[in-house]
């Protein structure tokens, strides 16, 4: 404050270069701001409560349902009157739905693979399983698969994703003359490669642990669960990256239409029958039967050796769900020439495999196009 008399006017102290006024100005850049401040709280806040509901995931691009069966639906993605070899994508079963094969508009593995050649493309939309499904075992999955290879005429191109990819070398290996061409992307084919959190847990954890899961769960494993246990794995994303991003983009629509949509599908996970379950996780992952050669599937044991087809394997980097060492160990075990097995590390984790737009823009036009040169 100014004394009176001191004959210092505003004029003499602003013609010195002192700014009377700073206070009142930054008292009132300090509203302005808290104001702003305030009002991307309150969005953050609506938006967060938004993403909370119960959404519901949809499949992005338009498609027909071809078989509703007990496992699965089988839909279809083919252009009218499409020829020539069909494609399925088997997706995974293993806690979510198949919307990770068609996440988004622009943003979509099927839609990627239609774009680059293929025009007969399916999808296997597992359905969450009921109580009456706790005893299914990998057998009934499968047999479903198998008709549906049969009803699209008894040859097919397989691109398995994750657990769809196990359960495609299974099938490759029970009926290799149906198969074209196998494509194994984040699939852990020899469970005992690599150290990933998922084989230490698999294989540190007594059966008695998830024995104790599936009975909490009335005999299926919930998808509850199993969506702890995969946000557990990077707490730090999950409970604070994921709100830090979407504060930062409250004001971008584009941003807010792809993370509910990815929320809807992330946040709603689907349950398992407790019998395949347990029958994944000692068999495969503690026992590694699959690659050993001694996992008995439709009544045979399975030699990964029977498979001949050219084969596509893909895995990321940094994923740290299915480590590169236990796609890429596949090519030890397949009976595919070495010359006809294509190997690719891409940039990134898990579920970018599927849906990463940088993954789809680069590396899965190749893919398609690789397929569609095999007859």
């Amino acid at each position: 404050m100014m004394k009176k008399g001191s004959g210092a006017t505003p004029h003499k102290l602003a013609s010195i270069g002192v700014p009377l006024f700073w206070p009142m100005t930054a008292a009132a850049q300090l509203v302005e701001q808290g104001v702003e401040l305030y009002a991307k709280n309150l969005a953050f806040l609506a938006e967060e409560e938004k993403l909370n509901l119960e959404l519901k995931p949809r499949l992005a691009t338009a498609n027909r349902a071809l078989l509703d069966l007990r496992t699965m639906v089988l839909r279809d993605y083919s252009i009218h009157d499409a020829k020539g070899i069909p494609t399925i994508v088997d997706a995974p079963y293993a806690g979510h739905t198949a919307m990770i094969a068609d996440y988004h508009k622009g943003q979509s593995l099927i839609e990627t693979l239609r774009e680059n050649g293929l025009d007969r493309v399916y999808l296997t939309d597992w359905k969450s399983a009921t109580v009456d499904m706790k005893d299914f075992e990998i057998d009934q999955y499968l047999a479903e698969l198998n008709v549906c290879v049969d009803d699209l005429g008894g040859r097919v191109h397989l691109v398995g994703l994750c657990q769809g990819g196990w359960m495609s070398a299974m099938y490759a290996a029970r009926f290799p003359q149906k198969v074209a061409s196998l494509v194994l992307a984040g699939s852990p084919i020899d469970t005992d490669a690599g150290d990933g959190p998922v084989k230490r847990m698999a294989q540190s954890y007594p059966t008695s642990f998830y024995e104790e899961l599936v009975d909490l769960g009335g005999g299926l494993m919930q998808g509850r669960f199993m969506l702890g246990g995969w946000k557990n794995m990077h707490p730090d994303e999950q409970y604070i990256g994921q709100h830090v991003d979407l504060y930062e983009h409250i004001a971008d629509p584009a941003y807010l239409t792809k993370e509910e949509t990815f929320k809807s599908w992330y946040e709603n996970p689907i349950d398992l029958p407790g019998r395949w379950y347990l029958q994944a996780i000692v068999q495969l992952f503690k026992e590694n039967r699959l690659a050993k050669g001694t996992f008995v599937g439709l009544g045979r044991r399975l030699n990964l050796g029977d498979v001949t087809c050219p084969a596509y394997l893909l895995a990321g980097d940094a994923d740290d769900i299915t480590t590169p060492e236990q796609v890429f160990d596949a090519e030890k075990y397949l009976g595919t020439p070495k010359d006809r097995v294509e190997k690719k590390l891409v940039p990134g984790g898990h579920i970018g495999l599927f849906m990463g737009a940088r993954t789809l823009k680069e590396t899965w036009p190749g893919i398609a196009r690789w397929i569609g040169r095999i007859a």
